[in-house]
Order: C-alpha cells, then structure tokens, then sequence
C-alpha cells in the first residue's frame, strides 16, 4: 500500500507530467480552431474547454476523442500544488519563482470559476429607448405573464432547458399545468397556405394553426441563432386550455383569459432584470475620412437606479466600459443604419482574479530575474577581483 501512495505521490510531482500536459493543451487549442469553423465560438468554448472530456457525435453516439480544458488544467493545477508540497523548499532565492507559481494558479483557479460562473447577455437599445433587462444570445425562456394588472406584470419564466417532450411542469403561482407536447431546438416557421400537403397541427389556439414548424439541425456559427420552437398544451383543474405553438421566431406575445385573468405566452431570449434603467441617449459611429471603415463607434446612456441614488450620463466605447452592480457594459456593435446600439453585458463575479494573476506573475517573474541577475553580477565581480 506504501508503495502504490509513494507511485501515486511521485506521478503528480512528475515534472515528465507537466511537459505531458503542456504539450497535451497545445494540441487542444490546436484541434478546438480546427473543429471552430463547424461549432463557433461559444460551442468550441464548452465542448473543448468547458469539459472534462470532449465528445464527439458518431452516429448518434458521443465518443470520447480527447481529454477536455477542465481536465487538463485540473492536473496542472494538481501537479503545481504537489510539486511545492513535494518538491520545492522555501529560500529567498526562489522567492520569485514560488511567487511566479502561485501566480499561475490563481490564473488556473480563475479560468476555472469564469467558466462556471460567467454569464453574458445582450442589450439592444434604439435611440431613446430604455431597458432594465438584457437577453441570452443561447439560452431562451418559456415566459408565461399575468397581465391582469395594468401597472405591473406577474411573469413565470420557464429555461427552455426544461421543455422536454411529454414533461409536465407546474408553479406555485400558475393555475395550471403546462405539457411540452414537443420541443425542437431550432425550427423554421412557414405559414400554412404556402406548405402543401403539411401535416394537422397540433396547435389548438393563439398562432399555432395557421403555422408549419419544421424542424432544422442545430447550428453553432456565430452569425445565426437556433430558433427553439415548442409545442404546449395549457392543462388546468377543468381540463385543457388548448395548444399553443410558441418561437422564438414569434416575437409577439399570445394572450388568452383564464378565471377571469388576461394572460399572456411568449418564447423568448431568457432575461436578466435589473433595479436600474438604461436609455440611449446618442449612439455615434465615426469613420475614416472618406472611406467606410469604422474608427470609433460608442454609445452615450443614462444609468438611473430604481431608488433615484444614481442618475447620470455614461460614455460607453471600445476598451472603455461601464461596470456597475456585478455588470460590465461592453460596446459590442450596431445595426438599424446605426440607429441601434448592441451592448454586451457580462457578469462574472470572478472578473478580478485573472488581473491579480497577471500582476503577481509580473513581480514574481522580475523578482526571480532580479535575483538571479544579482546573484551572477556578484559572481562575476568576484571572479574578476580573484584575477
């Protein structure tokens, strides 16, 4: 048993191990650009980085073909930690280089928490308009409102995620259940008269029976979005409601009354609100002289929290955001002839430590060079006093 510890001690201090991994993340970056033209950004991020181990489709079956982000910087990790408890004692001399580790593990540390904890949504705002919420540009909601109040809406929202063909799914604060009769993760909508010999629908009310869904793959480049698209039925203590179709692709919310309430069915980006507003004061998009070329684009805005403690006018450019309350404002990009600002919000409550990594990378690395740069300045002042 002393020995299988003593193997089990000496693999993770290896430094053959390190070499291994190193070359090991070399070759997922370079397989994860290849495979970038089929899935994008955000797919390449969680199927090569974001994993323990990457699968890829075969007929239907996920096989796995290589050791994933997580993995491999988790044995890095492992292999840092070992090293100094196993291998390194402490002396001022490696001082620098002791610093310069524990710099690359808050790095390690801090890749592992941003992706696990960072969210990014997308705000659009014309001119003049004001917003207290963003949307996912992946994830979609199943919203299901209360409008009975004219000065506020009750909302339940349901992660698409949730939207499994045949699932039941009730809340406290809905009279009734909703059944998933069925769910495509991305679909195209045609209406009826121009699809012939096209299937019953299964829609009942609102939209649905006038539309054809067809289902399309799942596409991951960057420059389009899956449409989900679902079929569900409304049950309550009386019976069924009806079916609803409900898309992304339908922006506009279906309404039906229920016990004498108004309510409305939208599938839609999923949401994240905020206690403060956002309007689009001015949106400026400066060119070159002469030529199309984009030299600055940056998008003035008011930010008024709902508590009136904060109101006031924010510039927000290229290397220049807005951070406030947990969210950074990026400038991502514009359409609508320029009249239609796109600001990416991130949260990512782990957003300093990669900063604090550099830093203490950077004094490290200069105090190990500084050192040494001493220690071989003594030994040479030394070597010509001797001759």
């Amino acid at each position: 048993m002393r020995e299988i510890g003593k193997s089990f001690v000496q693999f993770f201090v290896s430094l053959k191990l390190t070499v291994v991994l190193l070359a090991i993340s070399v070759l997922l970056v370079f397989f994860a650009t290849l495979d970038q033209t089929n899935l994008g950004i955000w797919g390449i991020q969680h199927k090569w980085f974001q994993s323990f181990i990457v699968l890829q489709d075969v007929k239907g079956i996920p096989v796995p073909i290589f050791p994933g982000g997580y993995f491999v910087g988790g044995l890095l990790f492992f292999n840092l930690i070992a090293a100094h408890i196993y291998r390194f004692k402490f002396t001022w001399k490696k001082a620098g280089l002791l610093l310069t580790h524990f710099g690359l593990i808050i790095l390690l540390v801090g890749e592992l928490l941003s992706g696990l904890w960072q969210e990014e949504y997308h705000m659009r705002l014309d001119n003049g308009e004001t917003k207290n919420y963003s949307e996912s540009p992946h994830f979609d909601e199943l919203a299901i409102v209360n409008a009975s109040d004219p000065e506020w809406d009750d909302v339940v929202a349901i992660p698409a995620q949730l939207l499994k063909r045949g699932k039941t799914l009730q809340h406290p604060k809905l009279p009734f259940r909703v059944v998933v009769k069925d769910f495509y993760p991305n679909a195209q909508l045609q209406m009826r008269n121009q699809v012939p010999n096209a299937a019953p629908s299964p829609a009942t009310a609102g939209f649905g029976p006038e539309i054809v869904a067809t289902p399309l793959p799942v596409t991951y480049r960057q420059d389009e979005r899956n449409l989900s698209t679902a079929y569900v039925e409304l049950v309550g203590p009386q019976g069924s409601l009806g079916t609803w179709l409900v898309s992304t692709n339908i922006e506009q919310p279906q309404s039906f009354d229920y016990e004498g309430k108004t309510w409305r069915l939208v599938l839609r980006p999923e949401r994240l609100y905020t206690h403060f507003t956002v309007q689009l004061v001015k949106f400026s998009h400066d060119r070159y002289a002469g030529t199309e070329i984009p030299k600055n684009f940056s998008s003035k805005v008011r930010l008024k929290t709902d508590d009136g403690h904060t109101d006031r006018e924010v510039l927000i450019y290229m290397n220049n955001p807005l951070r406030f309350q947990g969210l950074t404002f990026y400038q991502s990009g514009f359409e609508n002839n320029d009249r239609t600002s796109i600001l990416q919000v991130v949260r990512n409550p782990s957003w300093l430590l990669p900063y604090v990594a550099c830093l203490i990378l950077f004094v490290g690395l200069t105090l190990h060079f500084g050192i040494s740069l001493v220690a071989f300045a003594s030994k040479r002042s030394r070597s010509l006093a001797v001759a």
